[in-house]
């Protein structure tokens, strides 16, 4: 039945919450998870039983054993339900199930160490000894590798003051011949028993065993350790015997420092010595540092600076390994062997240097080359006074030298300079003819003039300049040299000639500087109206090469009336300024004026044609010979193509 109008039954569509207004307590959702989690806790906790007689503790064994098997069958592979099991049988000192539970569980995983030590533990816990022993004698034949066997039993025969047993056990172990760690632990056992022999002969036995660097060191420390200095001295000496190679700096810095307290300075300081020498030169900086220390403490002066210079050469060397032609390392490696004055170590430094030539034959990878064998050369003359090694040095730097690729005009002046200083000038002037012919640099000449003129020779100053402009006439700097020489002597006369030759050359590389010069000589002397010639003849020449490039670019645009006004231009300069023969030029160069026909852009003539219009044009001498031999080259190719289809 439809209910009425009036009534409500239950919450319907028109139902309201008569109070919208927030609740004054909160709860936060930290609050709900902190709670919930609360909860489980309480509800995780299981409930304390008790158990008032034999029959029930017989029925909660029971019930547990069941449990412990239901959960093996299901994770046999699991060792921790086993080892939960047999502790649980151990902890209601039911030990011979235990065992057998830790039986059953080494069937399934024999080789699982955890295992073996709970197993341990609990017969050693309950103080079940011989069971324990029995069990140490099965693991360590199974597991022989795992060390933590091996201590634990033979420090259990210790706790029980079974010495000779533990000592049994040790040497049953020494015979797998392990690690380090076992055999100083026997060593220290030996040593807790006082047996100080047979602590020594198991160390004697680990180093035969495992001869190595730390072996040897803790031999040492043992019998220095008991004021055998005698033995531990034989044992560093013997480890260098053996070893030599493999020791490193921290085995040599033990050895001096057992020296030093044993107050043997001499013998510390030939051991920082002989590792120095030994060891690379990278892999003894601290051994380096811990010799410096010794010299400070111990040693004198002297000692100190050699060592200084000992690291040094480490560090050179070092650098050389990496690259042997990096050229400043040599430099300074040389510069360090001169401060110490060892001739034979110089010289044998300068030939190490001058042995890593340049790969490439390229002129900027030698110039620092070069002055290795410069500084060799200085070093024979000047300090070792070896006339003979210093020419031997210049020759064969001479010898590698590639000339027809590139060469070095110093090496030649100081060649040439060290036989002036020796009184050989031949030999002075056959160095500087061989450099004319295999150089024939700028310098070459000059400083072979310079000699010539420091010795008076003017006539062999002139043979080496004629040569330098038979070589070179187009270096402005050969002529300006030769009119300096003629000028200094008072041959003016010569000296204008040399400079009319000079500025009458069709070819000349910066000719103003010749001009200059020409200008000044005539100034020095005072003939201003000569010098007035010359310097209108400099202008001149400016004049023509700007009109002729000016010539070339207006050519190149067609713009014929521009190239006549600059023709017509440099005819009037050669009226005021040039000869007969340069007048001559100009106006065979000067343009016709001549009338052109030339067709109107989109105009039509009265009959339809296309309307031409008259015009004044430029006809150039230069572009009819242009044109003429156009002409010739298309009447040879059409000739050419007439006697092709003849012959077909």
């Amino acid at each position: 039945m439809a209910p009425k109008h009036g009534g409500s039954t239950g919450m319907g569509k028109n139902a309201q919450v008569r109070n919208k207004s927030a609740n004054p307590n909160q709860i936060t959702a930290e609050q709900l998870l902190r709670e919930a989690v609360d909860r489980q806790q309480e509800e995780a906790v299981a409930p304390k039983q008790r158990i008032a007689d034999e029959d029930e503790l017989m029925m909660y064994k029971v019930r547990k054993r069941k449990e412990f098997e239901d959960v093996i069958r299901r994770q046999r592979q699991n060792i921790g339900s086993w080892v939960k099991y047999a502790q649980w049988e151990a902890s209601q000192q039911e030990f011979r199930r235990a065992r057998s539970i830790f039986e059953r569980a080494l069937h399934v995983e024999y080789q699982n160490v955890s295992l073996w030590l709970k197993y341990l533990e609990m017969e050693m816990k309950n103080k079940f000894v011989n069971h324990a022993r029995n069990l140490f004698d099965r693991v360590v034949q199974l597991l022989p590798r795992v060390d933590q066997f091996w201590y634990k039993y033979a420090y259990m025969e210790e706790l029980l003051a079974n010495y000779a047993g533990a000592r049994t056990i040790y040497e049953r172990w020494m015979e797998w011949e392990p690690d380090d760690s076992p055999w100083l632990q026997y060593v220290k056992f030996e040593e807790r028993c006082g047996e100080l022999d047979k602590a020594r002969k198991v160390l004697e036995r680990y180093v035969s065993c495992r001869p190595t660097q730390q072996a040897f060191l803790r031999l040492c420390k043992f019998e220095e350790k008991h004021n055998n200095a005698a033995r531990a001295r034989s044992g560093f000496e013997k480890s260098v015997e053996l070893l030599g190679q493999e020791l490193d700096e921290k085995f040599y810095i033990k050895f001096a420092q057992f020296e030093q307290r044993q107050r043997e300075m001499e013998r510390a300081q030939a051991i920082f010595k002989l590792a120095l020498d030994i060891l690379p030169k990278g892999a003894s900086d601290e051994l380096y540092r811990a010799y410096v220390s010794f010299e400070k403490q111990h040693g004198d002066r002297d000692a100190i600076e050699e060592v200084v210079i000992n690291k040094r050469r480490f560090i050179y060397e070092e650098a050389i390994v990496k690259n042997p032609r990096n050229y400043d390392v040599w430099f300074d490696y040389v510069r360090l062997e001169e401060s110490v004055g060892d001739v034979t170590r110089i010289r044998e430094t300068y030939e190490r240097a001058v042995g890593n030539k340049p790969p490439v034959m390229q002129k900027r990878f030698w110039r620092r080359y070069i002055y290795l064998w410069i500084y060799f050369a200085l070093f024979e003359e000047l300090q070792t006074g070896d006339i003979e090694k210093a020419r031997a040095v210049y020759d064969a730097l001479l010898k590698v030298v590639p000339h027809k690729q590139f060469s070095f005009a110093k090496i030649w002046k100081l060649y040439a300079e060290f036989e002036v200083r020796q009184l050989e000038l031949d030999r002075a002037r056959r160095i500087y003819g061989r450099a004319i012919a295999e150089c024939q640099k700028e310098r070459i000449f000059l400083d072979y003039a310079d000699l010539e003129m420091r010795l008076g020779n003017i006539d062999r100053c002139r043979t080496i300049y004629g040569k330098f402009l038979e070589v070179h006439p187009h270096n402005p700097k050969a002529w300006t040299v030769y009119v300096d020489l003629e000028d200094s002597v008072g041959e003016i006369e010569r000296a204008r000639a040399l400079c009319e030759l000079a500025v009458n050359q069709e070819r000349l590389d910066m000719p103003e500087l010749v001009w200059k010069r020409f200008i000044d000589l005539e100034v020095s002397q005072e003939q201003l109206d000569n010098a007035r010639k010359a310097v209108t003849c400099q202008s001149m020449e400016k004049a023509r090469e700007a009109l002729d490039d000016g010539q070339k670019h207006f050519k190149v645009e067609n713009r014929n009336e521009e190239r006549a006004m600059l023709l017509e231009h440099l005819l009037k300069l050669e009226r005021e300024h040039g000869d007969d023969t340069s007048i001559e030029a100009a106006e065979k160069r000067q343009p016709k004026r001549e009338k052109k026909r030339r067709v109107i852009p989109g105009g039509e003539g009265e009959d339809g044609q296309e309307a031409y219009e008259e015009y004044m044009d430029y006809a150039f001498q230069e572009d009819n010979k242009e044109q003429q031999n156009l002409k010739i080259l298309e009447m040879a190719r059409m000739w050419k193509k007439r006697k092709i289809e003849s012959s077909q």
